[in-house]
């Protein structure tokens, strides 16, 4: 690299000296010869700072860019605006830096945070406890699940198909660990099935998980559904995508126990997938058994309010066998990102939002239903998203162009996750995408359908 001189063999012997070892292998002493490395690692040569900038920038060009190409993709990271309000505030050196922010005699800021939080996720979900915020959604589901396990005690785990596939993979790789048992419950023209959700549910269930709306974009009777895992004795849990919690009824007024969701849609941008924030919400009886921690709020000795940590029940905190999780730092930027958001947007802009979202895809669901060789691949209603059928182009070829302007569809393809809809793919709104992307796409399918059509041929009379 430039400007950097290598350590001359002295200066290696001074240096070994100082430590007090007569050679470098002295160093691996401990380490087994069979698993040393026997010959130098196979690395370039460095670059400077400058070349470095170049190769990168190379790289970031050849990024399809939803700035540049409309982006339909959703299956639960979502392109939404992102205010200026939200990086002018979490840049901020005593948000961006400190490390494990909620001392309260240091941190009254950073417990402030996590409190308002607290309270914008109740209010949304509407369940009167929130955490501190989570990694990620899938692994709130998780310790949702082992909530659950600890309440009822019971081992069985009953969960829509309806819910992110990634959430499922991990529900069953934490099943295992668990020793629980996860059953999955299929779907009926995209919703999760009443009567086949009661046949899954036993006396050994103890949460049945759902989501709302469901992956294929479908929104669920969720209080109906509810009714059906409470007559069995189960807890219900219910993923949610916050951004439709200004027009849909919260959970917890459906009758949801346990509600956590995937919180990228609130202030964070698609970055790659990540990083991300997951939340918890839960009715006031679980509130010792909820994983990671809880700010309170408090008044001091003279009178001015304050901030606290009031539970925390991570296993370096209290006792290890009463410890609910081994949440560490979460991710407490994400999160205040996600409150200013929705303090950006407020009440009433929250479901202006919600109500945008449902009017475009209205409006793209019937465009698209419209054109010849696609169909919905359900009827149940549905917000923000909504999966097709094509039967005109097989769904990877409408991904790898759109039949006329080279463009790629950004699209999900269903049968990534779902081997029964291999020919579907789903459409994705946010207040990104206006009707002129909308119409755009539209475009785009009908060239695709074109041009794979195909021409009879014409025998000469």
């Amino acid at each position: 690299m430039a400007g950097y001189t290598p350590a001359t063999e002295a200066d290696q012997e001074a240096m070994l000296a100082a430590i007090g070892v007569d050679s470098i292998d002295d160093l691996f002493e401990q380490v087994p010869e069979e698993v040393r490395l026997d010959r130098p690692l196979a690395l370039e040569d460095g670059l400077s700072e400058s070349e470095v900038f170049t190769r990168l920038s190379k790289l970031a060009a050849a990024n399809a860019d939803p700035d540049d190409e409309p982006s339909f993709l959703g299956a639960g990271m979502y392109e939404h605006y992102v205010p200026a309000i939200v990086d002018a505030i979490t840049s901020r050196s005593e948000f961006l830096t400190p490390y494990t922010p909620y001392q309260p005699e240091v941190s009254q800021g950073g417990l402030q945070v996590m409190f308002e939080f607290q309270t914008a996720m109740s209010e949304i979900t509407g369940l009167p406890v929130a955490n501190g915020g989570l990694y990620e959604g899938p692994s709130a589901a998780a310790s949702a699940a082992y909530l659950a396990m600890g309440v009822t005690g019971r081992s069985g785990l009953v969960c829509s198909r309806g819910v992110h596939p990634h959430t499922r993979e991990v529900l069953g790789t934490h099943a295992v660990g668990f020793g629980a048992n996860l059953t999955e419950v299929g779907l009926e023209d995209g919703l999760t099935g009443a009567e086949a959700l009661e046949a899954a549910i036993g006396d050994d269930t103890a949460a049945v998980f759902l989501q709302n709306p469901n992956f294929l974009g479908s929104v669920e009777d969720i209080a109906q559904l509810s009714a059906v895992a409470k007559q069995r004795g189960a807890l219900v849990v219910v993923a949610v995508d916050p951004m439709t919690l200004g027009v849909l009824r919260p959970p917890g007024e459906c009758g949801a126990d346990i509600a956590y969701g995937e919180g990228q849609p609130l202030g964070n941008r698609l970055d790659f997938g990540g990083p991300s924030f997951g939340f918890f919400c839960a009715k006031e009886q679980y509130l010792r058994k909820m994983p990671g921690r809880i700010a309170g709020q408090t008044e001091d000795v003279d009178g001015r309010r304050g901030f606290v940590l009031a539970l925390q029940t991570r296993e370096q905190h209290i006792r290890r066998e009463k410890a609910t999780s081994n949440i560490c730092t979460s991710q407490a930027l994400n999160a205040l990102a996600g409150v200013i958001h929705l303090s950006w947007l407020g009440r009433s802009g929250f479901q202006d939002l919600g109500e945008l979202l449902v009017r475009r895809t209205d409006f793209a669901r019937r465009s698209i239903a419209a054109i010849d060789g696609f169909e919905l691949l359900h009827e149940a209603p549905v917000v923000r998203e909504f999966a097709v059928r094509s039967t005109a182009v097989p769904v990877d070829q409408l991904r790898a162009g759109d039949g006329g302007a080279g463009s790629r569809l950004k699209v999900y393809p269903l049968g990534r996750d779902y081997p029964e809809y291999e020919d579907a793919f789903l459409v994705a709104l946010t207040e990104q995408r206006g009707v002129a992307d909308i119409e755009w796409l539209c475009a785009a399918l009908e060239r695709s359908a074109a041009a794979n059509k195909t021409v009879p041929l014409r025998l000469a009379s």
